[in-house]
């Protein structure tokens, strides 16, 4: 697992090692079922502490995204489908705040982004 982390970034760096575990999920790039690196090996591997890592395993733990069997490690839960797209959807609403505060700053009308977003639906569906 190819996770690169950030010391300039704002995002706490728990959080930066979540978000790719959490991609990785999405991407297909770590299977259902597959073990992750073990809090320390991962620590020593990032150069951080394990107690960052283990916050961010507890996390994904919390959310489901993985399951800790103790002396065994941790592993990625069967895909949630429903999570999954609860989280994409969470994420298309925050971009969606983002391109509303861009056209209402930018006197853009809601036809007006309703008419870009389907042409850019349409062109990438086709």
């Amino acid at each position: 697992m190819n996770i690169i982390i950030s010391n300039s970034s704002t995002t706490p760096i728990f959080m930066q090692i979540k978000d790719a575990i959490k991609e990785a999920i999405f991407n297909g790039d770590i299977k259902e079922q597959e073990s992750l690196p073990s809090v320390r090996v991962l620590a020593g591997d990032l150069k951080i502490s394990f107690l960052t890592v283990k916050r961010a395993y507890d996390e994904l733990e919390q959310e489901g995204f993985i399951q800790t069997i103790p002396g065994k490690g941790s592993f990625v839960a069967p895909k949630n489908l429903e999570l999954i797209k609860e989280e994409k959807l969470k994420e298309i609403q925050n971009l969606a705040i983002k391109i509303c505060n861009i056209a209402r700053v930018s006197n853009i009308s809601n036809e007006e982004i309703k008419e870009i977003f389907q042409i850019i639906w349409e062109e990438e569906n086709l």
